[in-house]
């Protein structure tokens, strides 16, 4: 039997909130941090979360606080479930809060622009060593309204300290959660985060009337780019061939569930990016990881034709159609690449 445990979920959001589900229902002690009191709320007396997880009924003994202490206090597992841009502010205030070495396991997929760093990176800045007994990234093909529904969904939870992956692989294991671990950190969290642009450009594919031809070839050479990137960087090269690689690559091009294919679809229906961020009323993690990886392929001397397409169509306004044009008139290219 798996241990149970006290876990503290930061981030009520759609993908906290189904995590926090999956531990509830697994018997553990969770409590869910929050920083929107409707969203709080409504946890705890509805025991719903309409803004992000709408029509769902959870579970009744979802629990939401908005102070941090209270969700930590007695917390063995402390589970990170936010937006990338806001993990350095809200790490220094667990770094603040914890008071002994907790088991940490972060869930958000992104690279942080200007320093180009990994989440885990960013983690380990502003969480003291001592206060850390491991680091884990939990990852994966997943959309947070099918695990809800208990649709058959599969994670990864990678460190290089197999012992602490497997901890969090028993927490959250059940018939319709399976759990495998892994100790490429580095290939976890790449592949996490760059699939968010090559799903951005899944979703311009569509918005132009494109079939599945284009996405297809988007898709392959997006896995390309994102392998080439990710052995620079240290990565294992096998890693982007299974779940936090191709698997969530294939989940969030091809999805309506998915934000970033949603913004990219309206990009290539002629929607403004600023337009697209308003009307999606939810954090797109592939803007702000296109605009990081701009910066890193640059500095690393890497060809990335798509990420530099799409940080085009973002931030330079370029139109989504001569993008592909551009993209389709490149000099002719040997496919297999050696890494």
């Amino acid at each position: 039997m798996t241990k149970k445990q006290k876990i503290a979920v930061l981030g009520a959001g759609s993908w906290g909130t189904g995590l926090a589900l999956v531990l509830i229902e697994n018997g553990h002690d969770v409590v869910i941090w929050g920083n929107h009191a409707e969203v709080v709320e409504e946890l705890n007396t509805k025991h719903t979360n309409q803004h992000y997880l709408p029509d769902m009924t959870l579970s009744p003994k979802m629990r939401a606080t908005l102070v941090l202490e209270e969700a930590l206090a007695g917390a063995e597992m402390v589970v990170i479930a936010i937006p990338t841009s806001a993990m350095r502010i809200v790490c220094s205030q667990l770094n603040d809060a914890l008071k002994e070495p907790t088991l940490l396991v972060h869930v958000s997929k992104g690279i942080e622009p200007d320093t180009n760093l990994r989440m885990t990176q960013v983690i380990e800045e502003e969480i003291e060593p001592e206060k850390r007994s491991a680091l884990v990234v939990l990852s994966g093909p997943s959309h947070a309204e099918e695990v809800v529904r208990h649709h058959p969904t599969t994670l990864c939870a990678s460190c290089k300290d197999l012992a602490a992956a497997e901890i969090v692989q028993d927490a959250f294991l059940n018939n319709n959660l399976r759990v495998y671990t892994n100790e490429d950190v580095i290939g976890a969290e790449i592949g996490g985060a760059l699939k968010n642009i090559i799903a951005l450009g899944a979703g311009i594919t569509d918005g132009l009337g494109y079939g599945d031809n284009a996405k297809a070839a988007l898709m392959t050479r997006g896995m390309a780019e994102i392998t080439r990137l990710g052995v620079t960087a240290g990565a294992d090269p096998q890693t982007f061939y299974g779940l936090t690689g191709i698997g969530d690559l294939i989940v969030t091009c091809t999805s309506v569930h998915s934000r970033n294919w949603r913004a990219g679809n309206m990009l290539g229906k002629g929607e403004s990016l600023e337009r697209v961020l308003k009307n999606m009323g939810m954090v797109v993690e592939g803007v702000r990881t296109a605009k990081a990886v701009h910066q890193w392929a640059k500095k690393l001397d890497i060809d990335m034709p798509i990420t530099e397409a799409i940080y085009q169509v973002l931030f330079e306004k370029e139109d989504p159609q001569i993008a592909v044009d551009r993209l389709m008139g490149r000099d002719r290219k040997l496919e297999k690449e050696e890494y």
